[in-house]
């Protein structure tokens, strides 16, 4: 069921989210939180598409919004979208004149009562996700630095500075099954860690992600080598033993998982759909702690390579056991 409503408001919206439901059949939402989009209308389609196909492991309402001109008078025009073989409810809202800057008031009377809020940011996000209206309103916000706008890198930077409890990147969602296969690695083969590397294509945000977590995790200095990609292709680990690597090769179906004294064997490593990565972050809404750690020794290297005077870097202190990569 389609309803359009052109020139309305967010008590509007929600009377005809009640109405549908009851043409439908289903008066009771049983669903478990407000998903909220932020996107455009060149990216809408994708992303509106993404967040209905999430909702049907994760019942949930969805909310896109739109902001265009914010010249004008304020406006605000909606698209309800309920059943069509989805889960959850879809709500497409474009704002234009001075609704532009004030999208919140529009989100805030259309979110489910006591129920997790996330906003996730599938192309521009803001550089503080908290900070941002929007974000103010949710318990866990997703931006993707692979998207950003003003490089890669320099999206992954801004949201390392300004990280807050409940902020995640799909940069990072990435590297799970990377930093799976590292840990069963070291499982198998738990030699002491005395360096690594990490290779990718130049200024790819989960590069920068997986040699931060290296380095919190087994207290080692990371090489960053530049590839030709596509993403990561290479991480290694080394020992006195000899390299424990994982490679993947351009095609992103599978790696080459080799391990010292042992034959190199083929490992599923495929590239992942960002309905895929969005799923997982929706399954855990608490603090990742891990992240945290980890977007805070991105943002204090950017700070130490940002010094105008040299600095010697100091030993690390307090090494720990290469089995805490298993974090």
């Amino acid at each position: 069921m389609n309803i359009d409503l052109t020139e309305t408001n967010a008590s509007a919206v929600a009377s005809a989210l009640v109405r549908a439901r009851r043409s439908a059949g289903s008066p009771a939402m049983g669903m478990v939180l407000t998903l909220v989009v932020v996107t455009d209308e060149a990216g809408r389609y994708d992303a509106m598409k993404t967040a209905a196909a999430v909702s049907s492991e994760h019942a949930a309402r969805v909310l896109g919004i739109i902001r265009r001109s914010a010249r004008g008078s304020a406006r605000l025009d909606a698209t309800i979208k309920i059943g069509n073989n989805a889960s959850g409810e879809a709500v497409l809202l474009r704002t234009s004149g001075e609704l532009v800057r004030h999208a919140e008031s529009v989100v805030l009377p259309l979110l489910l009562p006591d129920s997790p809020v996330v906003v996730w940011w599938p192309q521009h996000a803001p550089d503080d996700l908290a900070g941002d209206p929007l974000g103010e309103l949710a318990q866990r916000r997703i931006s993707d630095s692979a998207s950003g706008t003003r490089g890669k890198h320099g999206s992954l930077l801004a949201q390392a500075r300004n990280y807050s409890p409940g902020n995640t990147d799909l940069a990072w969602t990435r590297l799970t099954p990377w930093r799976a296969l590292l840990a069963a690695a070291l499982d198998q083969h738990p030699a002491k860690t005395t360096g690594a590397e990490v290779a990718a294509e130049r200024g790819n945000p989960s590069a920068e992600l997986m040699a931060a977590w290296l380095e919190t995790r087994l207290g080692v200095d990371v090489n960053r080598k530049v590839s030709r990609g596509p993403g990561i292709t290479d991480v290694r680990l080394r020992s006195r033993h000899g390299d424990l690597a994982i490679t993947r090769p351009p095609s992103g179906r599978s790696a080459t998982f080799s391990i010292p004294g042992e034959a190199d064997r083929p490992v599923a490593l495929k590239r992942r759909d960002v309905d895929e990565l969005l799923a997982e972050e929706l399954r855990r809404l608490d603090e990742d702690d891990v992240f945290a750690e980890v977007m805070r020794c991105v943002a204090s290297r950017s700070n130490d390579s940002s010094d105008s005077k040299p600095r010697k870097r100091s030993a690390p202190t307090g090494k720990k056991a290469a089995t805490k990569a298993r974090s």
